[in-house]
């Protein structure tokens, strides 16, 4: 670990980024340049005294966990995560997997679009990152573990999944994951990630299967989804998926498909967080 060169690059990096780019109002008196260390600790999750020893070179050496909330509180981008890690004595997270993070310049869209809810999504269907807004529609699924953490799982394998939309939608879109699916297999043919997914998707789902055997082929670009929300209510939003130059990584934006979703979404807004299950995002 090298803390000396750690602590440098963690004060550099937080003094570059505009408050405004992580959705922090820049008042009339803020004499910092760049987020001060106690808004670094709130966007990362941890204290502002470990934050402070990181900055002075005297913390004992931060987990991956940590250095990838911090990665994410001060908008990295790939090259700089992976200095980042280097830096603290680890290995940087492997391009994909269940240490993927989202991209630097993706997340900061998600602060950009403010109240309109958006996710970044890996091409196999990991959330990455969600904004307040999108958590508040579909639930949080950035901390899904293990096949859990892949929408297309989610949506052949989980009941409940299937009670939050009715039959014929649900239809569409298993489609529509299937054929997106069967997409991304063709771009990254004999990536043990894909099939690995794909034929435990064929083991624990009879609909998933039948659907694969038709060999369909889409990448989606938009679309529309109904939401049964819990404090709302029916809600019906539009879906437009903007994707990485590379395909592996995609920024869903969710859009209301009239006035009485609109009012519902702000409504949402109003009311907060409540749990409830979580909904497919995608």
């Amino acid at each position: 670990m090298q803390r000396e060169q750690l602590a440098d690059f963690l004060r550099r990096r937080r003094e570059a980024i505009r408050p405004a780019d992580v959705g922090i109002a820049d008042g009339p008196r803020r004499r910092t340049a760049g987020l001060r260390r106690e808004e670094v600790a709130m966007l990362a999750g941890m204290s502002v005294d470990y934050v402070v020893r990181l900055e002075q070179g005297r913390s004992s050496q931060p987990s991956t966990q940590l250095l990838a909330a911090l990665a994410r509180a001060l908008r990295l981008s790939d090259d700089e995560r992976s200095h980042l890690f280097h830096l603290a004595g680890h290995q940087p997270p492997p391009a994909d997997g269940i240490a993927r993070l989202a991209r630097a310049g993706l997340v900061r869209l998600l602060d950009l679009v403010g109240d309109t809810p958006a996710m970044v999504l890996s091409d196999l269907g990991e959330v990455l990152a969600q904004n307040r807004m999108s958590i508040l529609l579909t639930g949080d699924h950035t901390g899904l573990a293990g096949d859990r953490r892949y929408v297309a799982y989610r949506y052949f394998t989980d009941p409940v999944i299937r009670d939050l939309h009715g039959p014929e939608e649900w239809q569409r879109h298993a489609r529509q994951q299937v054929a997106d699916l069967r997409a991304v297999a063709g771009r990254r043919a004999g990536d043990p990630a894909v099939t690995g997914l794909i034929e435990r998707l064929r083991a624990a789902s009879d609909d998933f299967r039948r659907l694969w055997a038709e060999h369909e082929v889409a990448v989606r670009r938009a679309d529309r989804k109904t939401f049964l929300h819990p404090r709302v209510g029916r809600i019906t939003m539009d879906c437009e998926t903007l994707v990485t130059p590379d395909l592996g990584q995609q920024l869903l934006v969710l859009t209301p498909a009239d006035a009485e979703d609109r009012e519902k979404l702000e409504l949402l807004r109003v009311l907060g967080v409540e749990e409830f299950p979580a909904a497919a995002p995608h």
